[in-house]
C-alpha cells in the first residue's frame, strides 16, 4: 500500500528530523526542502498529498512561497512558524494556508490537523451530505439534522453552516467568511458574525457555551469539527 507523502520546508533541520521521524512512525512518506525555491520545485515535480510551510525560510518569505503554491497547487498546505503574530496568522490563512500551528508545537497536535486536512483532500466533491459526529447537513436539500432531528435554520444560518461543513477542519478567517457569506462591504463587521455564530451554536451545540462542532480561534476565526 502507498503511503501518502508529506513535503517539508523548513530551513531548520532539527525541526525537519523531529517532524520526518513523528510522520515516518504514523506511515507518511516523508520529502524535506530547505530553502522555499527548493520546496517549490519539488512540489511541482512531484506534488505531495499535504505541505507543511515555515513562514521564516532563507531565500524568500513563506507568505510569497504560500501564494505561488496557491497559483496551481490546490490540497493541503498547513503553516509551522515560530511567527506567532495575529496579523501573520490571518494573512497565511487568507492566502491560502489550511491550517496554522505555531513552534514549539505538540506533535500529537499536528498530527491530528494533518489527519483532518487529508480526509478533506478526499472527500468526493460531489458528495451532497457532510456528516460530522451527530449532525448531517445536506448541501443539495439544504437541510441539516441532530440526531436525525431535523434542526430549523435561516437561510443565512443555513449558508453559514454549509460553508463551514465543507471547509471541515480548516481555519476560517472572519473577514473570508463574512465575504462569503455577507459580501465585500461587510469584512469588517466581526461583531455582526459574532451574533451569528452565536445563535447557530445555540441550535446544532449540546452545550453552546462549551462548543465541539463551531471552535473559536482566538483573534483569527472559527473551525468546524
Amino acid at each position: 500500500m502507498n503511503k501518502t507523502e508529506i513535503l517539508i520546508i523548513d530551513d531548520e533541520p532539527q525541526i525537519r528530523k523531529l517532524l520526518e521521524i513523528a510522520l515516518e512512525n504514523n506511515d507518511f512518506k516523508v520529502w524535506q526542502a530547505a530553502t522555499g525555491k527548493e520546496g517549490v520545485i519539488m512540489a511541482a515535480n512531484h506534488p505531495p498529498e499535504l505541505i507543511i510551510l515555515d513562514l521564516g525560510l532563507p531565500d524568500k518569505s513563506g507568505h510569497d512561497i504560500l501564494k505561488e503554491l496557491r497559483l496551481w497547487y490546490n490540497k493541503s498546505i498547513i503553516i509551522l512558524s515560530v511567527i506567532d503574530n495575529e496579523n501573520d496568522i490571518v494573512d497565511a490563512l487568507d492566502n491560502g494556508a489550511t491550517d496554522y500551528l505555531t513552534k514549539p508545537f505538540r506533535t500529537a497536535e499536528l498530527l491530528a490537523r494533518i489527519r483532518a486536512s487529508i480526509r478533506r483532500n478526499q472527500l468526493p466533491n460531489q458528495n451532497s451530505k457532510v456528516e460530522c459526529g451527530d449532525l448531517i447537513i445536506d448541501l443539495i436539500a439544504r437541510t441539516v439534522k441532530k440526531n436525525n432531528e431535523l434542526i430549523k435554520l435561516t437561510a443565512t444560518e443555513f449558508n453559514l453552516i454549509a460553508l463551514f461543513a465543507k471547509n471541515e477542519a480548516r481555519v476560517l478567517t472572519h473577514q473570508f467568511i463574512l465575504k462569503e457569506i455577507w459580501g465585500v462591504g461587510y469584512q469588517t463587521e466581526t461583531q455582526y458574525l459574532r451574533v451569528f455564530v452565536g445563535t447557530l451554536r445555540k441550535k446544532i451545540e449540546d452545550n453552546p457555551n462549551q462548543p465541539r462542532h463551531i471552535v473559536t480561534e482566538s483573534g483569527v476565526g472559527y473551525r468546524f469539527t
